[in-house]
């Protein structure tokens, strides 16, 4: 059995600036936890492969094309590939999102 634990992940360097640790990461999917304080938010992007976002803590606004919408912890909500989206963090408290790509990006993020 292999534990990873949140805490003891470094933070990723990412054109997000934000807090991103990788919690799995295989040929068949990846898996990062995000933190986003108040105010934060990732930059729109698009990825080349299916994503789902878990929102564990909080109540962050996902934007995926001309969609957004604040969602509670417990949900989950999914982006196909090459659709442009990102997360915001309008509330004053900290959210906390599980981001899953499958299978693993192989080519780079798309930052618009």
């Amino acid at each position: 059995m292999k534990i990873t634990k949140y805490q003891a992940q470094e933070i990723k360097e990412t054109p997000h600036k934000i807090d991103i640790r990788e919690m799995y990461n295989k040929a068949t999917a990846q898996a990062v936890l995000m933190a986003l304080k108040p105010g934060e938010s990732l930059k729109p992007h698009k990825t080349p492969v299916d994503v789902f976002f878990f929102v564990v803590e909080g109540r962050p606004t996902i934007h995926i094309g001309d969609e957004n919408e604040a969602c509670e912890a417990d949900t989950l909500v999914e982006s196909p590939a090459d659709i442009v989206h990102c997360i915001s963090n309008d509330t004053n408290s900290l959210a906390r999102i599980l981001v899953v790509k499958a299978p693993r990006q192989i080519s780079l993020t798309k930052v618009l």
